[in-house]
């Protein structure tokens, strides 16, 4: 196997670079969560306090999903923010799950990836330097934007991890 940030056939090549990032890691967290038990998927930790598998996995979704429709400079419509969100719950926290099961959540982010690699086939590498609305009233490049959800996913990848061999340990 060849490791590369080669991207997609037909896509501008930074735009097909950062693609490539998005895909590499997500694949990456597909093989981390493979064959994970409903159990393991709803695990807490030792001390019950932590982000599960679940949530970890609908929060990744439902940014990714956010950065899709910034980039796009449109509203994310009600069906999708009902289904993927919200972000937060009334406590400040990723809303809990429980009894989701891998596949369905998996799924769903599966269409939100798509999503991305459609938007990266309609976008040049000089539309990367754009500027979109971020959060808190700051400004992000849309190529800041693309790498931020690579980035994203791969940092929760790590609590991932760890979940996992808390999981093994208990």
């Amino acid at each position: 196997m060849i490791f590369d940030l080669r991207g997609e056939p037909e896509m501008d090549t930074v735009t097909g670079i950062l693609y490539s990032m998005v895909d590499g890691n997500y694949k990456r967290l597909k093989s981390i969560v493979a064959n994970m038990s409903q159990e393991e998927i709803d695990y807490k930790g030792p001390d019950q306090k932590c982000n599960s598998t679940a949530q970890l996995l609908k929060h990744l979704a439902y940014v990714d999903l956010t950065w899709v429709y910034r980039i796009k400079d449109e509203v994310m419509p009600l069906a999708l923010e009902e289904k993927y969100g919200p972000i937060l719950d009334e406590n400040n926290q990723l809303p809990q799950l429980k009894g989701i099961s891998l596949d369905v959540l998996l799924n769903d982010y599966d269409d939100v990836i798509s999503m991305i690699k459609s938007l990266c086939y309609q976008l040049t590498d000089k539309q990367l330097n754009q500027l979109v609305d971020y959060k808190n009233g700051n400004e992000a490049t849309i190529k800041w934007g693309i790498w931020h959800i690579a980035d994203h996913n791969r940092y929760h990848q790590a609590h991932i991890t760890q979940l996992r061999k808390w999981f093994s340990q208990s």
